[in-house]
């Protein structure tokens, strides 16, 4: 009877990786195993009777050494698949192995649990490419477990990170847009104008103020002077006007996300743009938007640490920069097109949570000047002021942008508070006769009030 001895595997024989370390061929011959080896790592093949042949298929990707007619060795040499075939001396198959040759993923594994503790990673190797699977706590350590992983097969795009985050990360974000700014304008301009009736003389000694500064005069309010005799008449308009202004802009728009997912918000509206004309000749509209933009991406990158992508952007529209689109037919249907201020903000940052930091500032004292007049006569000392104009004006803005991220956890509907809430309308005898619209804001989960009040309640009151 003939002893057939089946593909054993002693426990001793594999690696920790899974990899054989010895193969025992079947004494009947002919038989067919797969196996699989580790890069750069070595196989023992022992053989029922002498070889005296060895086919492989691969030499590039496994090596089969003969060091005895009944032992052999075969050694990893690339990653890939190769098949080897030992023949005896009548060329009769004694073997064939499908061998797998693959890394020691092994190693990756245990570098990972031993740099990431808390992590249950698995890689798994597909030809050259390892897929990481498993959990982290966070997304820093994800991307951590993937740049470890990129290093160990030598390129990035070979590995595929399909590693979940276990119970992510919410953020909530704060950005206050603060700012201040302040304008003074001020105009001085002189016209004078004088006839002699015995000869017709006219003389204008300045029939226009252009203010190139502003581009034009603030206001059309002037003051007129002027004395006739028998004809003769001597006449002064003086333009003289001063303008002051104070402008406050705080926006702070508020936003949450999970931790690695991207998030928008814009309050705000849409203008129409003209973009050009169609075939038919018509007008085509484009819309953009203006308000308070915010945008970001939170990644919780450890406890408590939070790497933030911000944009945010505040805009309104504004005649300073608006052009005008003239009608060709000169009927006067001028298109007239806005502006937009903006204030924008664009960056990546990393804080921690509650942790505040000015991302953008802005400081800018801007003065511009000109005076117009009539050449030499403009220069007179004291006299030189009835033949010119002054225009001045002055801006100082200052700005800041400040972020501030917070890890976050849902709380109960109770415990949030609405703008809406408390809010009491007026009723019609104080709509009417008083022009109000509202009365006072109520506590919060108290009764509205009742009756008559003296004195200011509430935040908002009329």
């Amino acid at each position: 009877m003939a002893l057939i001895c089946a593909f054993v595997a002693a426990p001793d024989a594999l690696a920790q990786s899974g990899f054989q370390k010895t193969v025992h061929a079947s004494v009947s011959g002919g038989s067919t195993q797969q196996v699989k080896l580790g890069l750069s790592k070595s196989l023992i093949v022992e053989l029922p009777r002498a070889a005296s042949d060895v086919l492989v298929s691969d030499p590039e990707t496994a090596d089969a050494v003969v060091r005895s007619s009944r032992r052999a060795y075969v050694i990893g040499k690339k990653v890939g698949q190769t098949n080897i075939f030992f023949f005896d001396a009548n060329g009769q198959q004694i073997l064939s192995l499908e061998v797998q040759v693959e890394r020691d993923i092994g190693v990756l594994e245990r570098t990972i649990g031993s740099l990431i503790p808390g992590s249950s990673i698995r890689a798994e190797p597909i030809n050259d490419n390892v897929i990481l699977s498993g959990t982290v706590r966070n997304p820093g350590d994800a991307k951590t477990a993937a740049d470890i992983a990129a290093r160990f097969v030598g390129d990035a795009e070979h590995v595929v990170s399909m590693i979940q985050v276990s119970g992510s990360e919410q953020v909530y974000l704060k950005v206050t847009v603060a700012e201040m700014e302040r304008k003074t304008i001020k105009q001085l301009g002189i016209n004078i104008t004088a006839s002699v009736a015995n000869n017709a003389t006219t003389f204008a000694a300045l029939t226009q103020n252009p203010f190139g500064v502003t581009g034009q005069a603030i206001s059309n309010t002037a003051m007129s002077v002027g004395y006739s005799n028998k004809g003769d008449s001597v006449s002064g308009t003086l333009r003289a006007l001063e303008e002051r202004g104070l402008s406050r802009t705080l926006a702070e728009p508020t936003l949450s996300a999970i931790s690695g997912e991207k998030a928008s918000f814009l309050a705000g509206g849409e203008f129409p743009v003209p973009t050009g004309r169609d075939s038919e000749g018509n007008i085509q509209i484009e819309f953009k938007p203006f308000g308070v933009v915010l945008d970001f991406m939170p990644v919780v990158i450890s406890q408590g640490r939070i790497s933030l992508t911000v944009k945010t952007e505040v805009s309104e529209l504004t005649s300073d920069g608006a052009f005008t689109l003239l009608s060709a037919n000169g009927a006067g249907n001028d298109l007239t097109i806005p502006a937009l201020k903006v204030r924008r903000a664009d960056t990546t940052i990393e804080l921690p949570s509650g942790g505040a930091l000015a991302i953008a500032g802005l400081i800018q004292d801007e003065t511009k000047q000109a005076i117009n007049g009539v050449p030499g006569l403009m220069d007179l000392p004291v006299l030189g002021t009835l033949f010119r104009s002054r225009d001045f004006q002055r801006s100082e803005t200052e700005l800041v942008i400040i972020v501030t991220p917070y890890t976050v956890k849902a709380v109960s509907p109770e415990e949030m508070s609405r703008p809406t809430d408390g809010v009491v309308e007026a009723g019609d005898p104080s709509a009417i006769l008083l022009g109000r619209l509202n009365r006072i804001y109520s506590v919060n989960g108290g009764a509205k009030p009742i009756g008559r009040f003296t004195g200011q309640y509430g935040f908002i009151y009329d």
